[in-house]
């Protein structure tokens, strides 16, 4: 049977019935708000590179968090900016780190808001890695390794990747972890992409008692060209080389299976692919293989790209925030994480 006894557009014909056969449904449940803490008193400063998003000092968190909280957003990310940093990010698992602080101060106001926390040691470390840098790595920094603009490329400068040492980071990760959970954090999120991080950070809760901490493993974390505003706003850019010896080929989707199975077999609760947009095959692939939440990070690029297209009068801003946090869920994602939550939880709420 065919047209014309078959007209799909029939199912078209008006809003209210789009709305009844829609397929994906986005709603205020499946968002969560990145947030960027830095340490001080009395801030709240916008970030250049990020519209709409903005540096907070601990003290000031608690407003912003009952805000997000009142939009019906469930979580929110925590990412830390330290007074200091040295080579192995020793400020990321300090008990007055600006992180801990927040989640301190965000669950005395807001209880029932998650506190997500990223583990990962990028924003604490003098080199701009996410792990311990091996000697003979260090001692490139005076061989004509020069740092890199926060929002350059690594692989345009020509910057190869350093040698980081895997398991001697296993450690400091685990640490920072513990220190989160001890805040009050509800989930841990390992970025890092070390070799056998969640088995390290899963072992070192359950030995210290924090056995209902649920670790959010970035799982499928892609070395992405599309980090670079975040990398500013985290002042977490490479001093030297790239970071394409520990995060992922964007040309291996098999291997990001591969990589999520690992972790929860490792004892990640819920696993994520980052980012979102150009890995919806591998946020497709990742709901077909494995059953537990699967959450996709909406980075800072892909946000800004949008921002840019609309500021220029190229799209309308709204409607494509929508389509595209609505393909994401169409891919497969229970969790997205995005800087758009606050205004796609406006719009949620208007609907």
């Amino acid at each position: 049977m065919s047209f014309p006894q078959i007209r799909m557009r029939r199912l078209r014909s008006s809003a209210t019935m789009r709305r009844m056969v829609r397929e994906t449904s986005l709603s205020v449940n499946d968002l969560v708000y990145p947030l960027f803490i830095r340490a001080g008193e009395g801030l709240k400063k916008p970030i250049a590179s990020m519209t709409e998003c903005f540096h907070f000092s601990p003290d000031l968190i608690a407003d912003e968090a009952a805000e997000i909280t009142s939009l019906g957003i469930p979580a929110v990310l925590l990412f830390g900016l330290p007074h200091k940093k040295d080579e192995h990010g020793s400020e990321a698992w300090s008990e007055e780190g600006p992180v801990q602080q927040a989640i301190r101060q965000i669950k005395k106001r807001t209880p029932d808001l998650l506190v997500i926390t990223d583990v990962c040691l990028c924003e604490y470390t003098s080199t701009g890695h996410c792990g311990v840098i091996k000697d003979d790595a260090r001692s490139q920094r005076g061989m004509g390794f020069q740092p890199l603009n926060r929002r350059q490329d690594a692989d345009a400068a020509g910057a190869s990747s350093p040698k980081v040492d895997n398991d001697a980071t296993l450690e400091l990760l685990a640490k920072m972890a513990l220190s989160h959970a001890q805040a009050g954090a509800d989930i841990v999120a390992p970025s890092d992409m070390m070799d056998g991080r969640v088995r390290a950070i899963r072992d070192v809760l359950e030995r210290n008692g924090f056995k209902d901490v649920v670790i959010l493993s970035y799982a499928a974390k892609f070395a992405s060209a599309f980090y670079g505003p975040f990398r500013d706003a985290a002042e977490s850019a490479p001093a030297f080389g790239d970071r394409k010896s520990y995060q992922m080929d964007s040309a291996n989707p098999r291997e990001a299976i591969r990589e999520i199975e690992l972790d929860i077999e490792e004892g990640a609760d819920m696993v994520m692919v980052k980012p979102a947009l150009p890995y919806l095959d591998v946020i497709r692939r990742a709901r077909e293989r494995f059953d537990c939440p699967l959450a996709a990070y909406n980075v800072s690029g892909e946000y800004m790209m949008l921002n840019a297209a609309a500021d220029a009068g190229l799209i309308d801003r709204d409607a494509a925030m929508m389509e595209v946090l609505t393909s994401i869920k169409r891919a497969g994602a229970d969790i997205i994480l995005t800087y758009f939550a606050k205004k796609a939880a406006r719009l949620l709420g208007q609907m």
